[in-house]
Protein backbone atom coordinates (compact mmCIF):
# COMPACT_ATOMS: atom_id res chain seq x y z
CA UNK A 1 0.00 0.00 0.00
CA UNK A 2 2.68 2.51 0.76
CA UNK A 3 4.26 1.49 -2.76
CA UNK A 4 1.41 2.11 -4.17
CA UNK A 5 0.78 5.50 -2.44
CA UNK A 6 4.51 6.40 -3.05
CA UNK A 7 4.28 5.39 -6.70
CA UNK A 8 0.93 7.42 -7.68
CA UNK A 9 -0.63 9.45 -5.17
CA UNK A 10 3.03 11.22 -4.56
CA UNK A 11 4.68 11.31 -7.86
CA UNK A 12 5.10 14.57 -9.14
CA UNK A 13 4.05 14.03 -12.61
CA UNK A 14 0.71 13.32 -11.02
CA UNK A 15 0.44 16.26 -8.50
CA UNK A 16 1.24 18.42 -11.59
CA UNK A 17 -1.50 16.90 -13.91
CA UNK A 18 -3.96 16.75 -10.87
CA UNK A 19 -2.90 20.44 -9.77
CA UNK A 20 -3.11 21.67 -13.45
CA UNK A 21 -7.08 19.76 -13.74
CA UNK A 22 -7.90 21.92 -10.61
CA UNK A 23 -6.60 25.27 -12.09
CA UNK A 24 -8.28 25.04 -15.08
CA UNK A 25 -11.49 23.68 -13.77
CA UNK A 26 -11.28 26.90 -11.38
CA UNK A 27 -10.48 29.27 -13.99
CA UNK A 28 -12.92 27.48 -16.20
CA UNK A 29 -15.87 28.28 -13.04
CA UNK A 30 -14.91 31.44 -12.79
CA UNK A 31 -14.91 32.46 -16.58
CA UNK A 32 -18.55 30.85 -16.38
CA UNK A 33 -19.54 32.78 -13.43
CA UNK A 34 -18.09 36.10 -15.08
CA UNK A 35 -19.94 35.60 -18.18
CA UNK A 36 -23.53 34.76 -16.67
CA UNK A 37 -23.32 38.25 -14.58
CA UNK A 38 -22.07 40.19 -17.81
CA UNK A 39 -25.37 39.10 -18.98
CA UNK A 40 -27.69 39.84 -16.03
CA UNK A 41 -26.52 43.22 -15.63
CA UNK A 42 -25.11 44.34 -18.96
CA UNK A 43 -28.33 45.52 -21.32
CA UNK A 44 -26.80 46.66 -24.48
CA UNK A 45 -26.15 43.88 -26.57
CA UNK A 46 -23.00 45.11 -28.27
CA UNK A 47 -21.40 45.92 -24.57
CA UNK A 48 -22.67 42.71 -22.89
CA UNK A 49 -21.05 40.78 -26.26
CA UNK A 50 -17.81 42.02 -26.03
CA UNK A 51 -17.56 41.41 -22.31
CA UNK A 52 -18.33 37.97 -22.65
CA UNK A 53 -15.59 37.49 -25.40
CA UNK A 54 -13.34 39.44 -23.20
CA UNK A 55 -14.12 37.25 -20.05
CA UNK A 56 -13.18 34.06 -22.40
CA UNK A 57 -9.82 35.57 -23.86
CA UNK A 58 -9.24 35.96 -20.27
CA UNK A 59 -9.85 32.17 -19.26
CA UNK A 60 -7.29 31.25 -22.12
CA UNK A 61 -4.37 33.58 -20.21
CA UNK A 62 -5.25 32.27 -17.06
CA UNK A 63 -4.97 29.03 -18.19
CA UNK A 64 -2.10 28.82 -19.84
CA UNK A 65 -0.84 31.05 -17.27
CA UNK A 66 -1.58 28.03 -14.59
CA UNK A 67 -0.17 25.25 -16.83
CA UNK A 68 3.00 27.31 -17.43
CA UNK A 69 3.43 28.00 -13.59
CA UNK A 70 2.42 24.27 -12.71
CA UNK A 71 5.27 23.09 -15.15
CA UNK A 72 7.44 25.95 -15.16
CA UNK A 73 10.68 23.42 -13.68
CA UNK A 74 10.53 20.95 -16.86
CA UNK A 75 9.86 23.48 -19.78
CA UNK A 76 13.37 25.11 -19.73
CA UNK A 77 14.68 21.65 -20.83
CA UNK A 78 12.05 21.98 -24.23
CA UNK A 79 13.92 25.39 -24.78
CA UNK A 80 16.03 24.26 -27.90
CA UNK A 81 13.77 21.65 -28.96
CA UNK A 82 11.15 24.48 -29.30
CA UNK A 83 13.16 27.03 -31.48
CA UNK A 84 14.10 24.36 -33.37
CA UNK A 85 10.42 23.01 -34.23
CA UNK A 86 9.12 26.70 -34.47
CA UNK A 87 10.31 27.26 -37.62
CA UNK A 88 8.51 24.07 -38.71
CA UNK A 89 5.42 24.69 -37.05
CA UNK A 90 5.42 28.45 -38.38
CA UNK A 91 5.44 27.55 -42.13
CA UNK A 92 2.46 24.34 -41.47
CA UNK A 93 0.57 26.49 -39.77
CA UNK A 94 1.27 29.59 -40.77
CA UNK A 95 -2.80 30.34 -41.97
CA UNK A 96 -3.67 29.60 -38.93
CA UNK A 97 -0.99 31.83 -37.51
CA UNK A 98 -2.07 34.58 -39.77
CA UNK A 99 -5.80 34.15 -38.40
CA UNK A 100 -4.73 34.41 -35.09
CA UNK A 101 -2.60 37.97 -36.04
CA UNK A 102 -6.05 39.01 -37.85
CA UNK A 103 -8.08 38.58 -35.00
CA UNK A 104 -5.41 40.60 -32.69
CA UNK A 105 -5.53 43.25 -35.55
CA UNK A 106 -9.07 43.50 -35.17
CA UNK A 107 -9.32 43.28 -31.67
CA UNK A 108 -6.65 46.16 -31.40
CA UNK A 109 -6.87 48.51 -34.37
CA UNK A 110 -10.26 48.50 -34.85
CA UNK A 111 -10.48 47.32 -38.19
CA UNK A 112 -14.53 46.69 -37.32
CA UNK A 113 -16.54 45.44 -34.75
CA UNK A 114 -19.72 43.22 -33.92
CA UNK A 115 -22.93 45.14 -35.68
CA UNK A 116 -20.71 46.77 -38.51
CA UNK A 117 -21.38 45.94 -41.91
CA UNK A 118 -18.62 45.23 -44.12
CA UNK A 119 -16.98 43.42 -47.16
CA UNK A 120 -14.56 40.95 -46.12
CA UNK A 121 -12.74 38.68 -48.82
CA UNK A 122 -15.15 39.36 -51.39
CA UNK A 123 -18.26 38.98 -48.94
CA UNK A 124 -20.54 41.91 -47.65
CA UNK A 125 -22.83 41.37 -44.71
CA UNK A 126 -22.93 42.16 -40.90
CA UNK A 127 -20.36 41.13 -38.41
CA UNK A 128 -22.56 38.93 -35.76
CA UNK A 129 -19.32 37.11 -34.49
CA UNK A 130 -15.63 37.93 -34.21
CA UNK A 131 -13.70 34.56 -33.41
CA UNK A 132 -9.83 33.89 -32.92
CA UNK A 133 -9.76 32.32 -36.39
CA UNK A 134 -12.85 33.43 -38.20
CA UNK A 135 -15.45 36.51 -38.48
CA UNK A 136 -18.89 35.58 -39.16
CA UNK A 137 -21.09 37.47 -41.32
CA UNK A 138 -25.07 37.55 -42.09
CA UNK A 139 -24.50 37.98 -45.91
CA UNK A 140 -26.10 40.49 -47.57
CA UNK A 141 -26.64 40.87 -51.63
CA UNK A 142 -25.66 38.24 -54.57
CA UNK A 143 -29.17 36.74 -55.90
CA UNK A 144 -31.05 38.97 -53.30
CA UNK A 145 -30.94 42.89 -55.39
CA UNK A 146 -30.26 45.84 -52.64
CA UNK A 147 -28.42 45.47 -49.24
CA UNK A 148 -30.64 42.53 -47.81
CA UNK A 149 -30.13 39.71 -46.23
CA UNK A 150 -29.66 36.43 -48.34
CA UNK A 151 -29.75 34.18 -45.25
CA UNK A 152 -26.61 33.03 -45.64
CA UNK A 153 -24.05 33.05 -42.59
CA UNK A 154 -20.58 33.01 -43.97
CA UNK A 155 -17.39 32.44 -41.59
CA UNK A 156 -14.27 34.11 -43.03
CA UNK A 157 -10.43 33.42 -42.06
CA UNK A 158 -9.49 36.64 -40.25
CA UNK A 159 -6.60 36.32 -42.33
CA UNK A 160 -8.30 38.24 -44.98
CA UNK A 161 -7.52 41.49 -43.79
CA UNK A 162 -3.69 41.04 -44.40
CA UNK A 163 -4.30 40.03 -48.03
CA UNK A 164 -8.10 41.95 -49.46
CA UNK A 165 -9.18 45.62 -48.52
CA UNK A 166 -11.73 45.50 -45.78
CA UNK A 167 -14.18 47.89 -46.70
CA UNK A 168 -16.68 49.23 -43.84
CA UNK A 169 -19.86 50.93 -44.45
CA UNK A 170 -20.33 51.98 -40.72
CA UNK A 171 -17.06 52.76 -39.05
CA UNK A 172 -16.30 56.20 -38.56
CA UNK A 173 -18.94 57.64 -40.80
CA UNK A 174 -22.01 55.78 -40.71
CA UNK A 175 -23.83 56.97 -43.95
CA UNK A 176 -23.38 56.21 -47.67
CA UNK A 177 -23.83 58.38 -51.01
CA UNK A 178 -26.93 57.38 -52.83
CA UNK A 179 -28.11 59.14 -56.03
CA UNK A 180 -31.91 58.90 -57.84
CA UNK A 181 -32.39 59.60 -61.53
CA UNK A 182 -35.71 61.12 -62.83
CA UNK A 183 -35.87 61.62 -66.74
CA UNK A 184 -38.39 64.30 -67.54
CA UNK A 185 -39.61 65.29 -70.71
CA UNK A 186 -38.35 68.12 -73.03
CA UNK A 187 -41.24 71.19 -73.00
CA UNK A 188 -41.72 70.19 -68.76
CA UNK A 189 -40.96 73.12 -66.29
CA UNK A 190 -37.62 72.37 -65.29
CA UNK A 191 -37.75 74.47 -62.16
CA UNK A 192 -40.76 73.12 -60.94
CA UNK A 193 -38.93 69.47 -60.94
CA UNK A 194 -36.43 71.09 -59.30
CA UNK A 195 -38.66 72.27 -56.91
CA UNK A 196 -40.86 69.35 -56.43
CA UNK A 197 -37.43 67.02 -55.99
CA UNK A 198 -35.69 69.50 -53.63
CA UNK A 199 -39.01 69.66 -51.28
CA UNK A 200 -39.04 66.10 -51.21
CA UNK A 201 -35.46 65.31 -50.59
CA UNK A 202 -36.05 68.35 -47.60
CA UNK A 203 -38.54 66.94 -45.58
CA UNK A 204 -37.13 63.15 -45.80
CA UNK A 205 -33.84 63.37 -45.71
CA UNK A 206 -33.04 66.36 -43.31
CA UNK A 207 -32.82 63.96 -40.13
CA UNK A 208 -29.81 62.14 -42.34
CA UNK A 209 -27.81 65.28 -43.38
CA UNK A 210 -27.88 67.11 -39.79
CA UNK A 211 -26.53 63.85 -38.64
CA UNK A 212 -24.10 63.34 -41.16
CA UNK A 213 -22.42 66.69 -41.11
CA UNK A 214 -21.76 66.01 -37.32
CA UNK A 215 -19.96 62.70 -37.88
CA UNK A 216 -18.21 64.59 -40.99
CA UNK A 217 -16.89 66.69 -38.61
CA UNK A 218 -15.63 64.28 -36.64
CA UNK A 219 -14.56 62.67 -39.57
CA UNK A 220 -12.51 65.52 -40.71
CA UNK A 221 -10.67 66.10 -37.43
CA UNK A 222 -9.49 62.68 -37.36
CA UNK A 223 -8.53 62.76 -40.87
CA UNK A 224 -6.59 64.99 -43.73
CA UNK A 225 -10.25 64.78 -45.93
CA UNK A 226 -11.93 67.50 -47.67
CA UNK A 227 -15.13 68.98 -46.40
CA UNK A 228 -17.70 67.17 -48.34
CA UNK A 229 -21.01 67.96 -48.70
CA UNK A 230 -23.70 65.88 -46.92
CA UNK A 231 -26.81 68.32 -47.59
CA UNK A 232 -28.53 67.04 -50.63
CA UNK A 233 -27.63 68.19 -54.16
CA UNK A 234 -29.77 67.94 -57.47
CA UNK A 235 -27.43 68.22 -60.97
CA UNK A 236 -29.31 68.14 -64.23
CA UNK A 237 -28.16 66.75 -67.74
CA UNK A 238 -29.64 67.23 -71.22
CA UNK A 239 -29.30 64.60 -73.81
CA UNK A 240 -30.62 63.81 -77.14
CA UNK A 241 -34.04 61.82 -75.12
CA UNK A 242 -34.47 63.82 -71.78
CA UNK A 243 -33.51 65.45 -68.99
CA UNK A 244 -31.61 63.89 -65.86
CA UNK A 245 -32.23 65.54 -62.63
CA UNK A 246 -30.00 63.45 -60.19
CA UNK A 247 -30.67 64.02 -56.38
CA UNK A 248 -27.46 63.07 -54.51
CA UNK A 249 -27.65 62.58 -50.82
CA UNK A 250 -26.57 61.05 -47.92
CA UNK A 251 -28.47 58.17 -45.94
CA UNK A 252 -27.89 55.72 -43.24
CA UNK A 253 -25.88 52.77 -44.58
CA UNK A 254 -29.08 50.37 -43.56
CA UNK A 255 -31.92 52.27 -45.11
CA UNK A 256 -31.03 52.85 -48.71
CA UNK A 257 -33.24 50.85 -50.24
CA UNK A 258 -36.38 52.00 -48.02
CA UNK A 259 -35.16 55.49 -48.49
CA UNK A 260 -35.19 55.45 -52.34
CA UNK A 261 -38.19 53.66 -52.22
CA UNK A 262 -40.07 56.44 -50.34
CA UNK A 263 -38.24 59.12 -52.48
CA UNK A 264 -39.51 57.81 -55.21
CA UNK A 265 -42.70 57.63 -54.29
CA UNK A 266 -43.07 61.23 -53.04
CA UNK A 267 -41.37 62.84 -56.35
CA UNK A 268 -43.43 60.29 -58.12
CA UNK A 269 -46.63 61.44 -56.37
CA UNK A 270 -45.64 65.34 -56.31
CA UNK A 271 -45.06 65.03 -60.31
CA UNK A 272 -49.29 63.70 -60.48
CA UNK A 273 -50.37 66.54 -59.03
CA UNK A 274 -48.25 69.34 -60.91
CA UNK A 275 -51.05 68.43 -64.06
CA UNK A 276 -49.03 67.87 -66.72
CA UNK A 277 -46.23 70.85 -65.92
CA UNK A 278 -43.50 67.98 -64.83
CA UNK A 279 -43.92 64.79 -67.24
CA UNK A 280 -41.45 61.84 -66.73
CA UNK A 281 -39.62 60.62 -69.50
CA UNK A 282 -39.51 57.35 -70.90
CA UNK A 283 -38.46 55.24 -73.98
CA UNK A 284 -40.98 53.08 -76.21
CA UNK A 285 -40.16 50.10 -78.98
CA UNK A 286 -42.73 49.01 -81.10
CA UNK A 287 -41.91 44.79 -82.15
CA UNK A 288 -43.70 43.82 -85.33
CA UNK A 289 -44.83 40.08 -85.54
CA UNK A 290 -44.77 38.43 -88.80
CA UNK A 291 -46.46 35.45 -89.33
CA UNK A 292 -45.40 32.47 -91.74
CA UNK A 293 -48.27 32.88 -94.48
CA UNK A 294 -46.89 37.00 -94.73
CA UNK A 295 -43.32 35.19 -95.23
CA UNK A 296 -44.44 33.13 -97.80
CA UNK A 297 -46.49 35.86 -99.72
CA UNK A 298 -43.03 38.12 -99.64
CA UNK A 299 -41.17 35.47 -100.54
CA UNK A 300 -43.47 35.01 -103.24
CA UNK A 301 -43.57 38.66 -104.34
CA UNK A 302 -40.02 39.04 -104.42
CA UNK A 303 -39.52 40.93 -101.17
Amino acid sequence: MEDFLNKYLFDPTIGRLVASAIGIIVVIVVVRIMQRLFSKYIRESGTRYRARKSATFLGYLLAVLVISTVYSERLGGFTVALGVAGAGIAFALQELIASVAGWFAVAFARFYKTGDRVQLGGIKGDVVDIGMLRTTLMEIGDWVKGDQYNGRVVRVANSFIFKEPVFNYSGDFPFLWDEIVVPVKYGSDVGLARQLISAAADDLLSDYAAKARIAWDELVKKYPIENAQVEPLITMLADENWISLTLRYVVEYKKRRSTKDTLFSRILSDIDASEGKVTVASSSMDVTLMNSSDSQSRNQKGL
